[in-house]
């Protein structure tokens, strides 16, 4: 299957077809196993141009521990001044202003920052900058895994960080930001002991001085309109947040669209099907059973509602590429 597009009606008679394949009775777990990616039905033209690392790298070392700062300038320069357009699916970034000018193009409108800002980007959020020459600033990214690991889903701050927002600071707000940036930057770029510790703790302070000012200062939140990412962003909340193993059909119901729109939905967005989505975070939970406890494969498995093992390890090494025992022995190997 070619990535052309594919007629609605032959869309509508391949998924009548897997449905009555599946069942409606059978356990997920198989057909989370024996789903399949495609993207059929999809102009590629129309997808979202995004970034799994930084902007403009062709090959990404963004990782789940990944965290990196640098100047506004150290990119935006080799660009002309001018980022277009984009968005980034696993990454948070906080951008710290402090003078310049700078237009921010959300997929609404475009909005001229007042400095010294804080500006907030969740993932899947488009955005795009035009700079002054002068700007003077740092970008802070992070990846969605230590954002996810240093707040609860059900915190409030969490809440605060899934939209777009300019945070305009005073004086006071400004040096504490300024002071926290530059800890930031000296833990990151120098070899100390308990290095990771250090850094999840300042960027955990970070994030509560931001929401603390964003509860007394201004904010603009930059309004977008893009449908299809409002319905992907909907989406991966659902995931994250599921307590239990659901089906696409399922996931779409509760968005309020079909099946079809959803996969859709997710390769404009991030050229992957609804169910390699929904397998991956699976295996991402796994990864950090395997990394931080004791609990054996099976355990594991039965803890993300597969009945059995065997189609858990499958999965597995479907997406890594090796299995849960091999992933966590090489784990144990490396320290």
């Amino acid at each position: 299957m070619t990535n052309s597009v594919v007629s609605f009606g032959l869309l509508q008679y391949l998924f009548a077809y897997t449905k009555k394949i599946l069942g409606g009775s059978q356990k997920l777990h198989k057909f989370v196993y024996y789903g399949y990616k495609s993207n059929i039905g999809i102009d590629m033209k129309k997808t979202i141009k995004n970034f799994d690392g930084l902007y403009g790298e062709v090959v990404s070392s963004a990782d789940r521990n990944y965290i990196f700062l640098e100047w506004i300038e150290t990119r935006s320069k080799g660009f002309d001044w001018i980022i277009k357009p984009h968005l980034h699916t696993h990454l948070y970034q906080v951008f710290y202003i402090e003078s310049g000018r700078v237009i921010v193009d959300s997929s609404a409108q475009s909005e001229q920052l007042k400095t010294p800002c804080i500006l907030v980007i969740p993932p899947n959020t488009m955005h795009g900058f035009r700079y002054s020459p002068n700007v003077k600033g740092r970008i802070l990214t992070i990846s969605e895994s230590i954002f996810d690991m240093l707040f609860p889903a059900s915190a409030p701050i969490v809440l605060e960080f899934e939209t777009l927002k300019c945070i305009v600071l005073h004086a006071s707000s400004n040096k504490s930001i300024r002071m926290l940036f530059r800890e930031i930057n000296d833990e990151l770029f120098t070899d100390r002991v308990e290095k990771k510790l250090m850094l999840h703790a300042l960027l955990c302070q970070l994030f509560v001085t931001v929401y603390r000012i964003s509860l007394v200062h201004s904010i603009s939140a930059l309004k977008d309109t893009n449908a299809t990412l409002h319905y992907y962003r909907r989406f991966i909340q659902l995931v994250k947040t599921s307590d239990v193993q659901k089906s696409i059909p399922v996931y779409a119901s509760e968005l309020g669209i079909s099946s079809v729109h959803l996969n859709r939905v997710c390769n404009q967005v991030c050229g992957k099907s609804a169910l390699l989505i929904v397998q991956e975070r699976l295996v991402d939970q796994a990864k950090n059973y395997l990394s931080h406890t004791s609990y054996t494969v099976a355990e594991i498995a039965y803890l993300l509602n597969f009945e059995y093992p065997n189609y858990f390890a499958r999965l597995f090494k479907k997406l890594i590429g090796v299995s849960p025992k091999e992933y966590r022995n090489k784990l144990h190997a490396s320290h």
